[in-house]
């Protein structure tokens, strides 16, 4: 069962577009990789559902190029999308979490855990070299992955009308 407060985070987070499924133990899902947490590239929403935009997030990758489950789920694809090793992880609750670019020896129907190895960061794609590509659906909707991780994107208010 969710604590209060995780159940805020979820609150919040959908309400800012984004989406959480905290971990039982504090609310947050755990950094994908070791070191410093750094935003290489920000989630940006599509206009529409087809519209340009950058459904997910680039995590800049330091020393060690592992990349860890954030939160417990079961493997439910790993193999190369085009040009570049991923893997998807179903943390239930129609929150998928995929993973580019990962090499992993792991197979559809494997269970992790919150801290898991689930793999290695890889070339290939449109993420930069040294990143990781964190793409979160909801339902089958790309959300903004950040607030899973207990931090919330500063609000952007923009002009409502012209006069």
């Amino acid at each position: 069962m969710r604590s209060r407060s995780a159940a805020l985070v979820l609150s919040l987070a959908l309400s800012l577009g984004g989406s959480a499924s905290p971990s039982e133990a504090d609310g947050t899902w755990e950094w994908p990789v070791r070191g410093a947490r750094s935003i290489a590239a920000p989630f940006r929403a599509p206009a529409h559902e087809y519209g340009s935009g950058h459904r997910g997030m680039d995590v800049a990758v330091g020393a060690s190029p592992d990349v860890i489950a954030p939160a417990p789920g079961v493997v439910a694809f790993r193999g190369t999308v085009v040009d570049r090793p991923l893997i998807t992880i179903d943390h239930g609750g129609g929150l998928v979490s995929t993973w580019e670019p990962v090499s992993s020896a792991l197979s559809p129907g494997d269970a992790v855990a919150a801290g898991d190895l689930i793999g290695t960061v890889a070339a290939g794609g449109h993420t930069a070299r040294g990143a990781l590509h964190v793409g979160v659906r909801l339902d089958g909707r790309y959300v903004n992955p950040l607030p899973l991780f207990g931090e919330v994107p500063r609000a952007v208010l923009l002009p409502c009308c012209e006069g």
